[in-house]
Order: C-alpha cells, then structure tokens, then sequence
C-alpha cells in the first residue's frame, strides 16, 4: 500500500454514500490524498458493486473500481448500537462526511447534523440528493434521470423533430460529484462545521449557461437542434469522403469567418455576421456538410488547421485510448491491472496519485481499531 502522501493528506473524510455522485465526491478527494474511509452496510455494500460491466475474475464491477479508489473499506451495520458507536468515533477524527441517503434517513439512524456536528463541532457533512434537503419534492425518490430530465437538459438534446434524448453516460452523477467535492473543500477551508446540500438536478442545471435567464427574460427557449447549436453555426458533426466523422465548432466571428471561406462562403452577404448565419442555417450546414463529403478525414483536418479553426476526428473509445495526446497526458492509467481514468487535474507542486482500486466490502476492518484513535493521523 503506497504512503505518498498528497496534498489533502491532512484530510479524513467518511464515504457513506452508495452508487456514484456521492463516491465521486470522495474519490476526488481520495485521489489527491485524503484519507477516505467507505462505510458500508454490513452484507450488502455498495450496490455499483453489481452495476454494469465486471471483470470475469473480480467480484467488484468497473463502476465500483472506478469509484471508489484510493478508499479504505469497513462494514458496519448502523442499526447497532455498537457499530454505530464506532462510527461517530471515526466522525471524532474526520473532516468530512458524504453521505447520500433519503433526507431524513440519516436523522432516523441518529446520525442528523445535530448529532454529529456535537461530535464533531467542525465536521463537513456533505448531503447529496436529487432534489436537496429542502422543497416540496425533497422526499422524492430520484436518480440522475430524473435531473436530466427536469433540468431542461434533454429538452434540448436530440434531432429537432426527434424525441428529447437522454445522455449515454452518467452524465449527472458525474457532475454532482465534482460539485460536491468543491463545495467541501469550500466548507473545509471556511472551518466552520456545516451541511453542505448538493442536489442532482441543481448540479446539472449549472451546465445549462445562460438558458434560464433567456427564457426568463425574453421567453425564448434553445430548440433541439441535434448536434448544432443556435449562436455557433456551423456547428456540428460531419461526415466524410471515407466515411468518418468530423465535428466543428465555430463560436467565434473570426473563426467562422475562415471557415466560411474555406467551405467558399467567404463572399457571401448571408453569412456574414452571427446574425445571417443564425437566419440562413441551412445554408450554411448544406455547405459544410457537402464540403466534408468530398474530403477524406485527413484532408479536412489538415484543411481546417491550415485556416487555424477547430475540428476533431469524432473518436470512438478505441481511438481516444490510441491518441497520442491521452497517452502523452496519461488520461488513462492501469490501477491493479485496471485501466481507467487519470486524474481530474494535475498540479505541479502537490499532485495526486491513484494508488490502488475499488476492493471488496469490509477489506479494512481489521484496522478499525488504529482508525478511531483520536490521536491517529489520516493516511
């Protein structure tokens, strides 16, 4: 077990939380080097542990490994009295606790604020639900669905005359974790003992920009426009002479000035501004589109760098994991003979580390004695 200690070495947290916003917020901080200790309940665990894809040799599926890395493992039944004991002896060393239960489960266990923030008058106590601890909905049962649905996200993704589409990835639970991971480590550096409330569908809707003060102020509401976008034309993926896709993106006037020009557009009054391009759209995605179409890939990326504007070769999983730039940025890394994502971010002087896989239930509880010492430094 590796003793490289990061920058939130200094830092316990308790993972109480199950499936993935809540255990991407402590696995973010595991992996800049807090101590994360996961505590589940005993026989049952984490239910990601039987979610999706698993190694035919391991027990724990790739969400879970994913997840909960860097962590140390206990089960404890919290209906016991003296397992719960010993967990509000672990709340005595931590700094932070993440937990993501129904509101008011955790009050029905004896483990409310009130409770544990008498134990602990500084602990961090991060909530995670889909629609936070306050409002008419807050005793709603709700997953990333649910927030993807009602954030105004999927009414906007999908083909215009298409049904509203859902993302293919846990988009939502991806971004809540971030979310509550800064917001702990916002409340830990305040050092005040607090709730922190993150919400599933708040967490998304601050991805949505500027669309709710647009409708709120003018009644306009973004179409569904595919892959393309109402101010940032063209915009969009297309296909080639060899049958790949490209993606393009033209949000700034400068930049679409030059595509306009290369897809011989340059001259035309109807595209001249932001404006035109948004009133003559079809216009302009015909002409990128039969432009690309009598263009290899490689020809349309040596075209495109050429005018010094943006576009990607739309990768599947395979072509990301062979680029040279994810490779040169070691955006994957092998864990315990798992290969999956690096680090969120890389600092210069206190970087992180991934040290070791998701493990099976209960992989630490030999060790919870050294960990409720009151005097037992994390990590």
């Amino acid at each position: 077990m590796s003793q490289v200690k990061g920058p939130l070495a200094d830092v316990r947290a308790l993972d109480l939380s199950t499936v993935l916003a809540g255990p991407g917020c402590a696995r973010h901080l595991a992996d800049f080097g807090a101590d994360v200790i996961k505590v589940e309940r005993s026989g049952v665990g984490d239910t990601a542990r039987n979610m999706g894809w698993r190694d035919s040799n391991d027990s724990e599926t790739l969400f879970f490994k994913n997840a909960n890395r860097n962590k140390r493992f206990v089960e404890l039944d919290l209906r016991n009295s003296e397992d719960l004991e010993l967990l509000l002896r672990l709340v005595e060393t931590s700094q932070i606790l993440v937990e993501n239960m129904r509101p008011g489960k955790m009050e029905a266990l004896g483990l409310g604020p009130d409770h544990l923030l008498a134990r602990n008058p500084k602990l961090v106590m991060v909530r995670v639900t889909a629609f936070g601890q306050t409002g008419p909905y807050k005793d709603r049962p709700g997953f990333a669905t649910l927030a993807e649905a009602m954030s105004g996200f999927a009414a906007i993704n999908g083909d215009p005359d298409g049904a509203p589409t859902l993302p293919p990835v846990a988009l939502t639970d991806e971004v809540t974790a971030l979310a509550a991971a800064f917001a702990a480590m916002v409340a830990l550096h305040s050092g005040i003992g607090q709730v922190v409330d993150v919400s599933l569908i708040e967490s998304l809707v601050q991805m949505m920009g500027p669309l709710p003060t647009l409708w709120m102020q003018s009644g306009e509401l973004q179409p569904r426009l595919g892959s393309g976008l109402p101010y940032s034309i063209p915009r969009g993926t297309y296909r080639t002479k060899d049958d790949k896709w490209v993606a393009v993106s033209s949000s700034a006037d400068t930049v679409a000035a030059r595509v306009m020009k290369l897809i011989g557009l340059g001259e035309d009054d109807r595209v001249l501004s932001v404006e035109d391009r948004m009133t003559n759209r079809d216009l302009v995605e015909d002409r990128m589109s039969a432009w690309t179409s009598k263009r290899t890939l490689d020809e349309v990326l040596e075209a495109f760098q050429e005018a010094d504007a943006a576009a990607a070769q739309v990768y599947d999983m395979s072509e990301l994991c062979a680029d040279p730039q994810a490779r040169a940025r070691d955006m994957f890394i092998d864990v315990d003979g798992y290969p999956m994502t690096g680090l969120l971010a890389k600092l210069s002087a206190t970087p992180g580390e991934v040290r070791w896989a998701g493990r099976a239930i209960g992989a630490d509880n030999a060790l919870l004695d050294e960990m409720i010492e009151p005097e037992c430094e994390p990590n």
